[in-house]
């Protein structure tokens, strides 16, 4: 037991860094050859700040873990919109404007709602190959002003010539693979001994693979920036539920072995979404009040599978 246990912590670490590693250098290449911040935030950083949700989508579908997948997207999402927004607001005011928070907020809702709904009969590889392009229309319209360059300013901090970035994103990406497999082995093994859901398992992952993007969130927040952007809270709230899963699916059929179980925690994620989208809306933004708040909501999401 001691051994997966340490298999799955050691998989989670090496799974989330060499995904940082991975973006950031990737990010800094891509700036070094002139490839505008715009087009940095739209492609590169908006999809690689999911890598670790991709890896275990992909691997967790290869392995037949369907429950362990969509509870790590459904813990992804549920942790960054509850606890990740919550803490934020508490570090530093979030501030955003209401056209803002429709865009970003009802493309979050609508990738949600897709989810949920090719859930039920599982989702096979062509309803991944439609996900997967429905994202590509989510970014196309959500990033056409400034989105990507607000991304790109709060991920990336300088350019890098490819002698130094080369190393760092290859690097990154074999840490990603490595921990991707340790990752979802031994959490299935863990689910397995003790005899409890790998959907919960996935809830676990789900948080633990959010914590960068907690950390960097809070960072910019400590450091006074102004930019904290709700595209960058929400950004991966709409790629996790439609490409993340979508590439998943390409690899083989996701499916849930209890879907009306897995089912309250996904509406709650949903619901939770609305209320904080509603505060965000309603308030222009959250301050230290509207924190605590996002943090009490996001308390109940483990007792409800």
């Amino acid at each position: 037991m001691l051994v997966e246990v340490a298999g799955f912590l050691a998989g989670l670490v090496l799974l989330v860094y060499g995904a940082d590693k991975t973006v950031r250098a990737a990010g800094e290449l891509a700036l070094y050859y002139g490839v505008s911040p715009f087009f940095v935030g739209v492609t590169v950083i908006s999809v690689g700040t999911s890598i670790p949700e991709m890896t275990t989508s992909v691997y967790a579908s290869f392995y037949g873990a369907g429950d362990l997948v969509v509870g790590n997207i459904v813990g992804s999402e549920t942790a960054q919109i509850t606890l990740a927004v919550g803490i934020v607001a508490l570090v530093a005011p979030v501030v955003a404007e209401r056209r803002n928070v429709l865009i970003y907020g009802g493309a979050m809702i609508l990738a949600m709602i897709i989810m949920i709904l090719t859930l039920e009969d599982g989702i096979t590889r062509s309803e991944g190959v439609l996900m997967v392009l429905s994202y590509a229309v989510f970014v196309h319209d959500l990033y056409s002003n400034e989105g990507g360059e607000e991304i790109t300013e709060e991920v990336v901090d300088e350019r890098e010539p490819p002698e130094r970035a080369l190393p760092w994103i290859l690097g990154g990406l074999a840490l990603v693979v490595v921990g991707g497999h340790l990752l979802v082995t031994n959490g299935t093994a863990i689910a397995r001994l003790l005899g409890i859901p790998e959907f919960v398992v996935g809830l676990l992952t789900g948080l633990g693979t959010t914590a960068p993007e907690i950390a960097v969130a809070v960072v910019a927040a400590r450091g006074g920036r102004e930019g904290i952007s709700v595209g960058s809270l929400l950004g991966s709230n709409i790629t996790d539920p439609v490409f993340s899963l979508g590439v998943g699916a390409l690899v083989a059929d996701v499916v849930v072995t209890d879907f009306g179980s897995v089912m309250a925690s996904t509406t709650y994620m949903l619901a939770v979404s609305l209320v904080v989208l509603g505060l965000l809306y309603w308030r222009r933004g959250l301050d230290r009040v509207g924190g605590v708040v996002c943090l009490l909501l996001y308390l109940p999401s483990f007792a409800l599978y």
